[in-house]
């Protein structure tokens, strides 16, 4: 079995203005986080008012989930403790007169002091799902095979429309600041590992970032973890959709690498192609016609159909099916989470709309 976890970022904001407030380090400090924090499971983001979870590596859902939920549960109740709460939303709704302090690390500082703008404005948060792979160079040719994906599974987890209180015409806002990084969106094609490695290091030595851990494809090779990061979704609102979305990423992975042993001509996706899908996905999340990785523009069902029909042999396999078949279907039947936010707001105001945002880590 595919091994896989879940990396989930989240807001700390004040309870009744709903502006992001940095007490992270208060919210480690509170009784019965230090084993948390220890195992690596609770770290700090770039801004204080971030905070970000790691489950560890899992092999099926139901572990994914679990440990999501209580990570979550964890994190909602020392929150409460400091007088704040957990926003699962892509983006801050509301930014406050200042801008929040950065976490004092020399890389963070040094962010700053190159981009200090872009920095004030990273009050966005994602989820990454990690799968295993067998090696670098699989790592690789998966890459090539599913990046075409990459902007449905962004417009189905669309989860951040609002900025500076306003709806701002996207579905995911964070997809829009998160692209303004020098080595961002979603990754190239590449001839084979070395040719990854030759990138990376050019990438590098000519300054353009100043370490890896600045290469902000929507997916990559991880640095620290034999696996395929998938970086391109929103933070999702419910524990559940994020456990759909590791299902889906698992599966598109298996299946990737299935269709390398087996020889399938990869599918040859323009970089302008791709690029213009993921804004457009971002602009309308499953409200509007999407694109597909062969270049064909379909409605968001269709689309949705056309990437979970080849996966079907590797969901059931890993027994995911019913489970993902299920979630996706609630999707579409209830919309993303970003119109979730949108239906929220305008029935019941910020009010409402921190009561969903912050809400459903409490109530998952």
């Amino acid at each position: 079995m595919i091994t896989m976890g879940v990396e989930e970022e989240y807001l700390l904001v004040d309870p009744v203005t709903g502006v992001p407030t940095p007490l992270v380090e208060d919210v480690r400090r509170t009784a019965g986080l230090g084993p948390l924090t220890e195992r690596g499971e609770i770290q700090n983001e770039l801004l204080q008012a971030q905070i970000e979870v790691a489950t560890p590596v899992c092999s099926s859902l139901e572990e994914v989930g679990g440990h999501l939920l209580r990570l979550r549960h964890a994190l909602t109740s020392a929150a409460e403790a400091n007088g704040c709460r957990i926003a699962a939303t892509g983006a801050a709704p509301l930014r406050g007169d200042g801008p929040v302090p950065v976490t004092p690390t020399p890389r963070y500082l040094r962010m700053e002091g190159e981009a200090r703008q872009l920095v004030d404005e990273q009050l966005i948060c994602g989820m990454h799902v990690h799968v295993g792979i067998p090696d670098r160079e699989t790592g690789v040719a998966v890459l090539n095979r599913i990046r075409g994906r990459l902007p449905t599974l962004l417009a189905m987890s669309a989860n951040s429309p609002l900025w500076d209180g306003r709806d701002t015409g996207f579905a995911s806002w964070r997809t829009i600041v998160f692209g303004r990084w020098p080595v961002s969106g979603p990754p190239p094609s590449f001839d084979g590992f070395a040719d990854y490695e030759r990138r990376l290091d050019e990438l590098v030595t000519s300054a353009v970032i100043a370490d890896r851990g600045q290469v902000y494809w929507q997916a990559r090779l991880s640095e620290q973890h034999p696996t395929i990061e998938v970086r391109c979704l929103d933070v999702q609102l419910r524990a559940d959709d994020a456990v759909m979305f590791a299902g889906i990423v698992r599966a598109m992975v298996a299946t990737a690498i299935a269709e390398e042993e087996a020889g399938t001509e990869p599918p040859r996706c323009a970089p302008e192609l791709v690029q213009g899908a993921t804004w457009y996905a971002a602009r309308h999340g499953l409200n509007g016609a999407l694109v597909d990785c062969e270049g064909r523009s379909g409605t968001s069902g269709d689309v949705l159909c056309s990437l979970l029909r080849p996966l079907a042999p590797a969901l059931e396999e890993a027994g995911d099916a019913r489970q993902v078949g299920a979630l996706v279907h609630r999707l579409l039947r209830e919309g993303t989470p970003a119109d979730r936010q949108l239906r929220t707001l305008a029935e019941g105001g910020l009010p409402g709309l921190l009561d969903l945002i912050t809400g459903a880590t409490a109530s998952d």
